[in-house]
């Protein structure tokens, strides 16, 4: 990967947050501090026009990233640097504004994230007169009309209300406001979860393609693996605010390293395998409150030992994958991947049958 293609570089991200009872109550009862670690020192680069997509189970930390690199969560520590800047350093809204301008977001939820008392121009609108791209106008309207018309909607939909529209129409409004601003990168935080089968591949090839047209770089989060080998280059696998396993996400779908990548790719329904054997995770996840010492998925893993308990394990280089495990660097784990999907179409295929 050429350093001057990097867009976005997350180096050693940690988010905590105070969980503590008030300070009254402590004094009282004297009960300790309480503080949730939900992301721990995360380190991941993104290559302008790709799409790197971070999976994993709800709870991982996989949002509270999405938030912190689009300036709405102020990280613990660690830098977010964008476009060769340090935009977690920024500490007015002054500052951060040349940038913000680059960096859009598409939420999880498309009504919640649209205000029901706007029209849709407005809300269209927005992004633009806040960067002061335009001022009110023709000009304005035509832009709004043609940013409707990108998405497959009509121009007449600019006088209309987010209650009129379908979920998925309402995400096509969320990627138009996106887009307003002419970014260069976009994190679009589960944007297909809340739709249906049908309205998800709809939505995602509108991604794909704008994404051609328009050299826009994506950060995808989400839980659905069929999503992800539609849409991703690469891909990070977290666990409880870590990165257990990234690289290229061809690779980590067709031969998955880490015992929890493993387990996550045997929950995917295998229409062409409906009896293979899977591996199953017993226990609970961990609370962010105590994680666990040494590797964070020990307390579920059927290959963990003393070791895993105790020490936390250093990322390795495994072809074009990083993966954080002591039995893949002791090879204690046997790489061959029986009876899983051949190639991205497959596991695609697989999702669709679910």
């Amino acid at each position: 990967m050429n350093g001057t293609d990097i867009i976005l570089s997350v180096d050693q991200l940690t988010v905590r947050f105070d969980a503590s009872p008030p300070l009254l109550k402590r004094l009282v009862t004297g009960a300790k501090r309480r503080t949730v670690h939900a992301v721990e020192a995360v380190d991941f680069q993104v290559e302008r026009g790709s799409t790197f997509a971070l999976v994993g189970e709800s709870g991982c930390g996989k949002s509270t990233i999405a938030r912190t690199i689009a300036g709405i969560q102020a990280p613990t520590k660690g830098a977010v640097s964008f476009m060769g800047v340090n935009v977690a350093g920024f500490r007015t809204r002054h500052a951060a504004l040349p940038y913000r301008r680059n960096l859009q977001m598409i939420f999880q939820d498309p009504y919640a994230s649209l205000n029901p008392r706007w029209r849709i121009g407005r809300i269209i609108a927005e992004p633009i007169l806040t960067h002061r791209l335009m001022t009110r106008g023709a000009a304005l309207d035509a832009r709004i009309a043609e940013l409707l018309a990108t998405v497959g909607l009509s121009p007449k939909d600019a006088q209309k209300y987010p209650h009129q529209f379908s979920g998925g129409q309402r995400q096509r409004i969320s990627i138009a406001r996106a887009l307003a601003a002419n970014p260069a990168f976009v994190v679009c935080d589960e944007p297909t979860s809340a739709l249906d089968v049908s309205v998800q591949a709809q939505i995602l090839n509108l991604m794909k393609q704008l994404q051609r047209e328009l050299g826009l770089t994506f950060l995808l989060i989400s839980h659905n693996l069929a999503v992800v080998a539609h849409m991703a280059d690469r891909l990070g696998v977290m666990y409880l605010g870590r990165l257990v396993e990234q690289g290229d996400a061809e690779q980590i779908l067709a031969r998955p390293l880490h015992p929890y990548t493993r387990a996550l790719l045997d929950t995917v329904p295998d229409p062409h395998a409906p009896h293979r054997p899977r591996a199953r995770l017993s226990g609970e996840v961990p609370s962010p409150l105590a994680p666990p010492s040494g590797c964070a998925f020990h307390p579920r893993c059927p290959l963990a030992d003393a070791r895993c308990a105790a020490e936390r394990p250093e990322p390795i280089r495994v072809d074009a994958v990083s993966v954080a495990c002591h039995a893949v660097a002791e090879g204690r784990i046997d790489a061959a991947q029986p009876d899983r999907p051949k190639d991205q179409q497959s596991l695609e295929q697989s999702g669709d049958a679910a």
